[in-house]
């Protein structure tokens, strides 16, 4: 059987990063999130503080169409373009197909569901809630006023809709993208992953 991937995707403030972490020492899997831009950075050389800047933010034209390649193939450090966000995404796609092919794992955002759509194994989730929870989630956790929190979230699911809209060329919010779309309002996180290592068990995803 093919190594069991999890991607998640999720709206600000919905959980999705700290129940992915949960579901990964849950199931004993590996977890990526932020370290695959420190991955990134090293397999290209690249400053990892442009990795940074490009994460999950697209500042290219969205009716520019973007020359898919999804890892398959690189920009060479002579190019002018070696640096382009469009290269910093292909090197980060590159990294999340190795992380698949090495190990069981869970990976957060970053188009995962949409670069491994062709594999088998992978469970696609999306993790959203309404903006009451969201709001709650925000605000606790990063100490911030409620106007400054719905600013917070609007602008980063904006910024993740453009990123996966310019990549993929799909809506990411649109639950044909995804296996299983959970609703976290008002919900504990452990159930969220109750609920998710149920499905995975019943689609016969996790090895035994």
């Amino acid at each position: 059987m093919a190594n069991c991937v999890i991607t998640i995707a999720r709206g600000f403030g919905s959980g999705g990063r700290t129940i992915g972490k949960l579901l990964a020492q849950r199931l004993d899997i590996d977890y990526y999130n932020d370290d695959l831009i420190k991955l990134a950075s090293e397999e290209s050389g690249i400053n990892i503080e442009l990795f940074g800047k490009a994460d999950e933010r697209v500042k290219t034209n969205l009716f520019k169409r973007y020359k898919r390649s999804y890892g398959e193939w690189t920009i060479p450090p002579d190019s002018e373009l070696f640096v382009s966000d469009d290269n910093l995404f292909n090197y980060q796609a590159k990294i999340i197909k190795a992380l698949a092919d090495k190990s069981d794992c869970v990976i957060i955002g970053r188009c995962a569901d949409y670069i491994l759509r062709e594999r088998e194994n992978v469970a696609r989730i999306l993790i959203y809630a309404d903006d009451d929870t969201c709001m709650k989630h925000v605000t606790e956790l990063y100490g911030m006023r409620p106007a400054e929190a719905a600013k917070k979230i609007e602008t980063l699911d904006k910024a993740r809709a453009n990123y996966y809209k310019y990549y993929t060329g799909n809506e990411w919010d649109d639950p044909r993208n995804y296996d299983l779309c959970l609703n976290t309002s008002g919900m504990d996180f452990e159930k969220a992953v109750d609920i998710i290592c149920d499905y995975l068990d019943r689609m016969d995803m996790i090895k035994k």
